[in-house]
C-alpha cells in the first residue's frame, strides 16, 4: 500500500478547534437546570470526624443539599467495587464512606447549589469538628518501618538481582556511593479536573468526565453506583493536559455522580487547583547507589535501592530500580525497592513513573563513577553497552541507542568539551552533561471500528483518549494511508464509552495499539472494497489480493500497472453499497513478544550556564536523540519530545511539592508557589529521531514517545551542574540555594 502521510509532519487535526475554541472540555458543556457542587475538604491528616455541621449552608436560598458520609446510603460496600483500571493493591479510596479521615484535604461534603458561587460561598458555612489522631508524612523519619516493593500491577516488573553484588563490589578497583531523592511532584495540567453528569430522562447518565480512559470511568460508575453500563455513558472528546493524573477516576467523578443520582438533576464539579494537590502525585523517593567497576571502566557491580512512599490504604509501586540491567552490562546487579506507608493520598503515576526517578539517580551516579575513572561519561557507556537485558538474557527488539549516543554527540559538539570540571567559562560557569534515557514500549489489547461512505469519506473510531498527545491526528493519517484517502476525508473518533474496547491512554502505548487496530481494520475495509470490485462484471481485479494491489487517491490500482484501476465511487455505485462496516480487535503477539525486550532509549546532552555569585543555573542547551521506532507524525512527535525536555528540565530546577509536616499538608498548591518551567526558561532544544521501525512492538513499526523525551533530562541536567560547579548536587529539584551550598567534591 502506497506510502503517503505517516511520518510526514502534518498538523493536528484537532488544532483549529483547540485554538478558536470550539473544543470542548469537560467543565464547558452545559444544560439549562445545571447545578453546582462544591467539594468541602479536609483540614488534618488522620483521625477521624466528629461532628459536621451543614445547617448553615442548607438554610441558603438555592443550596439544594450538602452531602457528607451520613446521608449517602446505597453505595456499594465491597472494596471491590470502588477498584478501577489502574488501581494498585490495597482497598481504594471511597469518597464519603465514613467518619475517618486517611490524608489531609480528604473531601469531606459536597454542597450542591443552584449557581457555582452559591455553592463556593456555602462551602465556607460548613463546620468540621475532628478527632486527631498523630500522623507520620516525612519519608526521611519512617524508612525503618518499610515493606517489600511488590505487588499485582500492570506494567509493573518486580525488581531482580542478579549474580553476587556484595562479593563483586568488594573487590571492585574503583568505587562510587551515593544517595539521591527528590520530593513530590504534581502533575498540574492546565485543565483542572471536573465531571459534568447529566441526568436524563430515563434515569440513565450521560457523564463528561477529565479521564485518560471512558471506559474506566464507566466502570467505576457502574461498580460505585450498582448501575448497568448501558445506562452511563461517559464522554471526554479533550483532555486539557493530564500526564497520569487523569488515569484513575478522581473524587469529583463520584461526587458529581452521587449528586445526579440523588436528586435527579444534572450536576457539574470541578476542583479548585488547591484541590489538585489532594490526590496523587509523584512519590518523594530518596535513592542509594554503588558502582563498582574495573580501573579501565569495566562495570562489575551495580546496587540500586530505593525508599518510596504509598498510602496506608493502597500500595502503590513502580519501577524505579529496575533500569540498570537494561543499559549495562553487568553480571552483578542488585536491585532492592521499598515501600513506606504515609499518612497521605496513594501516589499515582506521572509521566514516566519510576523511569524519570530511577534514571535521574542511575546516570547522576554513571557520572560520577566516570569522573573517578577520569574517563568519558559517553565512553564509559560505550565501554559498558549491552544487547541484552541482563536480568533475563532476552535481546531487544530494537535498540538504535549506540546510534543516538554517536548522532547525539556530533550534534552538540561533545568532543570539544573540556573534562576538567569549572575549566568552561563563558562570563558564566558553563557544564556540560550527557545521561541516558529508557522506557517501556508497551502494546496492549485494542479494539477499533471503520465506516466507510459512499459519498467517499471514513469515519475510524475507538474509545482511547488524546490528552494533547496527537491521537485524533496519528489515527487519522493512518486510516488515512491504509485506505489512500485524503485526510480531510477521515473523520477519527475517540473520548467515548459507547466506541470500541481501547486501554486506558498512558505508558506509551496507544500508538502501537490503538494505531494498529486502525490499520487493521482500515485493512478490513480495504480487502472489502477489493472483495466487490472483483465482482463488477469485467472487473480487472477478479480474485486480486491486497498484496497485488495499491490503494491510494481514492482509487484501487494495479501494483504493476497502475494505469489499471477504479475509483472507491465506482465500486460502492456499482455494487449498490451505501456503508461497508468493519472492526477489529488487536491482540498482542505474546508468543513473539515475549521473546524480546520491548524499549524505547534516548541520549540527551546538556549545556548550563551557572552564575557563581548567585548560584542560577540556566539551561542553554538540549540535545535529545531518539530511538522511538518508526516515527507516524514527525511534526506531533517532535511536540511529545519536546514536552518532555521541558518537564525534564522543570524535574531538575523547578518542581516540588513541599509539605508542611506539622498538617501533613502540600502548602505550595497554586501555580504561583509551584514552579515550572516557562517560556522564559526553555533553551534551544535540538531533537532528532533515529528511526528503526520495530514490527515486534506493533505492526506499524512505532513504539510510542510520550515518555521517553522526559527520562534522562535531570540527571543531563545535573551531570552539567557538576561540570559548571564542582559541585555535585545529589537531591532535585537543583535550587540555587542547593548550588550555593553543596560541598564541592
Amino acid at each position: 500500500m502506497a506510502t503517503s502521510f505517516i511520518g510526514k509532519p502534518k498538523n493536528r487535526v484537532d488544532g483549529r478547534d483547540k485554538v478558536t475554541g470550539a473544543a470542548k472540555y469537560t467543565a464547558e458543556f452545559h444544560r439549562p437546570g445545571l447545578l453546582h457542587g462544591v467539594v468541602v475538604s479536609g483540614t488534618i491528616a488522620k483521625g477521624r470526624i466528629k461532628n459536621i455541621d451543614t445547617a448553615a449552608a442548607l438554610e441558603i436560598k438555592g443550596v439544594i443539599e450538602v452531602f457528607t458520609h451520613n446521608n449517602t446510603p446505597g453505595l456499594a460496600w465491597l472494596d471491590l467495587s470502588y477498584k478501577d483500571m489502574d488501581a494498585p493493591p490495597g482497598n481504594p479510596f471511597r469518597p464519603l464512606h465514613s467518619d475517618k479521615i486517611q490524608f489531609n484535604m480528604q473531601p469531606v461534603a459536597l454542597v450542591v447549589a443552584d449557581s457555582l458561587e452559591l455553592a463556593q460561598y456555602a462551602a465556607t458555612l460548613v463546620k468540621v469538628d475532628y478527632e486527631v489522631e498523630k500522623h507520620r508524612t516525612k519519608l526521611a523519619d519512617h524508612l525503618a518501618d518499610s515493606i517489600e516493593g511488590k505487588g499485582l500491577r500492570a506494567g509493573f516488573t518486580p525488581p531482580q538481582s542478579i549474580g553476587n553484588f556484595k562479593e563483586a563490589y568488594a573487590d571492585a578497583e574503583v568505587k562510587i556511593e551515593a544517595e539521591y531523592s527528590h520530593g513530590a511532584e504534581h502533575h498540574n495540567p492546565m485543565e483542572m479536573h471536573a465531571s459534568t453528569v447529566f441526568y436524563e430522562e430515563d434515569g440513565s447518565l450521560t457523564v463528561y468526565d477529565k479521564t485518560q480512559g471512558v471506559l474506566n470511568s464507566q466502570h467505576y460508575i457502574s461498580m460505585v453506583f450498582g448501575l448497568s453500563k448501558k445506562k452511563v455513558r461517559v464522554l471526554s472528546p479533550f483532555v486539557g493536559g493530564a500526564f497520569g493524573s487523569a488515569l484513575r477516576p478522581q473524587y469529583q467523578l463520584f461526587m458529581a455522580t452521587l449528586a445526579a443520582l440523588q436528586l435527579k438533576r444534572s450536576v457539574k464539579v470541578e476542583l479548585t487547583r488547591p484541590q489538585m494537590f489532594s490526590f496523587g502525585h509523584r512519590p518523594i523517593t530518596i535513592q542509594s547507589l554503588k558502582l563498582g567497576a574495573t580501573t579501565k571502566g569495566k562495570i562489575e557491580a551495580i546496587s540500586h535501592q530505593a525508599y518510596s512512599e504509598t498510602s496506608t490504604f493502597e500500595k502503590y509501586v513502580e519501577n524505579i530500580v529496575n533500569w540498570s540491567a537494561k543499559l549495562y552490562d553487568c553480571g552483578n546487579i542488585e536491585q532492592i525497592y521499598k515501600l513506606v506507608r504515609l499518612d497521605v493520598y496513594t501516589p499515582l503515576d506521572m509521566r514516566a513513573p519510576g523511569g524519570a526517578t530511577g534514571m535521574y539517580a542511575l546516570e547522576a551516579a554513571m557520572d560520577e563513577l566516570a569522573y573517578k575513572l577520569k574517563m568519558d561519561p559517553l565512553e564509559l557507556r560505550l565501554k559498558n553497552y549491552t544487547e541484552e537485558d541482563m536480568s533475563d538474557g532476552k535481546p531487544f527488539s530494537t535498540k538504535t541507542l549506540r546510534e543516538c549516543f554517536k548522532q547525539g554527540a556530533e550534534r552538540f559538539g561533545w568532543e570539544k568539551r573540556n573534562p576538567e570540571p569549572r575549566s568552561m567559562k563563558d562570563g558564566n560557569l558553563t557544564g556540560w552533561g550527557m545521561a541516558t534515557g529508557v522506557w517501556d514500549a508497551m502494546q496492549v489489547p485494542a479494539r477499533a471500528k471503520a465506516e466507510f461512505s459512499a459519498d467517499g469519506t471514513l469515519r475510524v473510531g475507538s474509545a482511547t483518549a488524546d490528552i494533547g498527545t496527537g491521537t485524533y491526528t496519528i489515527m487519522t493519517q493512518i486510516a488515512a494511508e491504509t485506505l489512500g484517502l485524503p485526510l480531510e476525508k477521515v473523520t477519527a473518533e475517540l473520548g467515548d464509552s459507547d466506541l470500541p474496547f481501547a486501554f486506558i491512554e498512558g505508558g506509551s502505548s496507544t500508538a502501537a495499539s490503538v494505531g494498529s487496530a486502525v490499520q487493521k481494520v482500515c485493512r478490513k475495509i480495504a480487502k472489502k472494497l477489493l472483495k466487490e470490485a472483483g465482482k463488477i462484471k469485467g472487473s480487472p481485479f477478479k480474485g486480486a489480493g491486497l498484496e497485488d494491489v495499491v490503494f491510494s487517491d481514492e482509487k484501487i490500482s494495479d501494483k504493476n500497472d497502475p494505469s489499471v484501476n477504479m475509483m472507491f465511487s465506482e465500486i460502492m455505485k456499482s455494487r449498490d453499497l451505501e456503508k461497508i462496516q468493519k472492526k477489529y480487535m488487536l491482540l498482542p503477539n505474546m508468543l513473539k513478544q515475549r521473546k524480546y525486550n520491548r524499549n524505547t532509549h534516548s541520549a540527551v546532552f546538556a549545556e548550563v550556564k551557572v552564575d557563581e555569585d548567585l548560584g542560577t543555573i540556566k539551561v542553554t542547551r538540549i540535545v535529545s536523540a531518539i530511538d522511538g521506532g518508526r516515527i507516524l507524525n514527525l511534526k506531533t512527535a517532535h511536540s511529545q519530545i519536546l514536552g518532555g525536555v521541558v518537564w525534564g528540565i522543570s524535574m531538575a530546577l523547578h518542581e516540588d511539592s513541599f509539605m508542611d509536616h506539622n498538617f501533613g499538608r502540600f502548602i505550595n498548591h497554586d501555580l504561583s508557589k509551584y514552579h515550572v518551567s516557562v517560556n522564559a526558561d526553555m533553551p534551544d532544544v535540538d531533537i532528532l529521531f533515529v528511526e528503526e521501525p520495530d514490527h515486534v512492538v506493533s505492526s506499524l513499526g512505532a513504539k510510542g514517545i510520550g515518555e521517553i523525551g522526559m527520562v534522562g533530562v535531570a540527571a543531563a541536567i545535573s551531570n552539567a551542574v557538576y561540570h559548571a560547579t564542582g559541585k555535585r548536587i545529589r537531591s532535585l529539584p537543583l535550587t540555587l540555594d542547593r548550588a550555593m551550598t553543596e560541598t564541592a567534591i
